[in-house]
């Protein structure tokens, strides 16, 4: 047997099935999400800094890396580097057979894009041509100065120098 409804009996039974939420409902869903936030945030702070960190010990592995790599291309090549070194395509300068702390030695020969707008987040701080110089390389975030390492030309009969890394302002 078909039971057939009216237009006003089946507007009737549809109404009364179907719900929306009370304001009490969305005000405690809304309180929900606001604890949850609150917990995640600190989370993802920190997830920048330990970013940053990691971003340092891959530049100080691109510099360790590259300083070796180019010493033993010095070495191996016939005569002996002395002012320059063709490292693909691109002449990095050298003092003590090892590169330069300046952006034509060791930031070259490491492959390191830096500057204040670099958009790889680095940057560098003094340096030079000549053995003992000191180059200072951050990574751009909080505060740079204490988000960085340095290289250190080697004299003559040395190997380069490289701090740790300092992580506070990282």
């Amino acid at each position: 047997m078909r039971l057939i409804l009216s237009a006003k009996s089946h507007a009737q039974c549809r109404g009364s099935s179907l719900r929306g939420f009370t304001l009490i409902e969305l005000i405690v869903v809304i309180i929900i999400l606001g604890i949850l936030a609150a917990t995640a945030l600190p989370r993802f702070a920190n997830l920048q800094v330990q970013a940053r960190i990691a971003k340092l010990n891959g530049a100080l592995g691109a510099v360790k890396g590259a300083a070796s790599l180019s010493h033993a291309a010095c070495l191996a090549s016939v005569p002996q580097c002395a002012g320059t070194l063709l490292m693909e395509g691109v002449n990095v300068t050298m003092v003590n057979q090892y590169p330069t702390a300046d952006a034509a030695g060791i930031i070259v020969a490491a492959g390191l894009n830096v500057g204040p707008s670099s958009p790889d987040g680095y940057d560098v701080a003094g340096g030079g041509n000549v053995a003992g110089s000191v180059l200072t390389i951050m990574v751009l975030g909080n505060n740079p100065a204490t988000c960085s390492f340095t290289y250190t030309a080697p004299g003559a009969n040395q190997s380069p120098g490289f701090s740790a890394i300092t992580t506070s302002g990282c």
